[in-house]
Parts: C-alpha cells; structure tokens; sequence
C-alpha cells in the first residue's frame, strides 16, 4: 500500500521487504517513526543532529523524517493499530505478561488476518 501523503520525499520511501505500510529512510530498515521517536521523547529527546549522528545518517533524511511523522500520516497509525492487535492475539497486552504471562501461539492464518485487516 502506497502511502496518502502527496508529498515527494527525498530520503524516505516504502520498504517493499516490510509489513508496515510507513516510510523508512532509504535504503535502510529504519522508519522515520523510530527517529521522530528520538526526536520527541518527553524523558530525553534527542536533536536532529544528534540522531544523524547516532544512525550515520544525513541531517537532512532525519529532519525529512520528522517533517513527515509531523504530517500525522495514517500508514503510521495503521501499522501500530495492527501491531496492537497482535500483541493482543499473542497475550504480550495482559498485564501479567512481563511478570511469567505466558505467550499464546497465533496461528499463521490469524496472522494473516491482523496483518491484511
């Protein structure tokens, strides 16, 4: 799925090998998402610089990656929802799961289901 945004990137681009749906950095497996992530942690976010440093990336490709995430783009928010739910099929959301929860097996065409819904 191509994502709705009508804007030209430069540095970013769909990873065709990726189940997600959001932009990465070209050429790369990272998403645009985890740098904006770096960008906006409230406990110790990083600058852009700073991040391009970190991932041996340039300046530029970060700062496009944050312009982008800050467009709220709804790939994004169709990823994390489905990653939800998978978390919710394999029991990784009960909240005894850090403590000894155990995982549930998900078969493979409920699988395909969270990932194609």
């Amino acid at each position: 799925m191509e994502p709705t945004t009508s804007t030209t990137w430069k540095f970013l681009a769909p990873n065709p090998k990726s189940r997600y749906t959001q932009l990465f950095v070209k050429g790369t497996r990272i998403t645009a998402r985890d740098l904006y992530g770096h960008f906006m942690s409230v406990e110790d976010p990083w600058t852009p610089e700073f991040i391009a440093e970190q991932y041996t990336l340039p300046l530029e490709a970060v700062k496009e990656a944050i312009a982008y995430c800050q467009t709220d783009p709804p790939e994004i928010k169709k990823d994390f929802a489905r990653e939800e739910r998978l978390m919710e099929a394999c029991g990784m959301n009960d909240p005894d799961y850090k403590y000894g929860g155990k995982f549930k097996i998900v078969p493979p065409e409920e699988i395909a289901r969270i990932f194609n819904s």
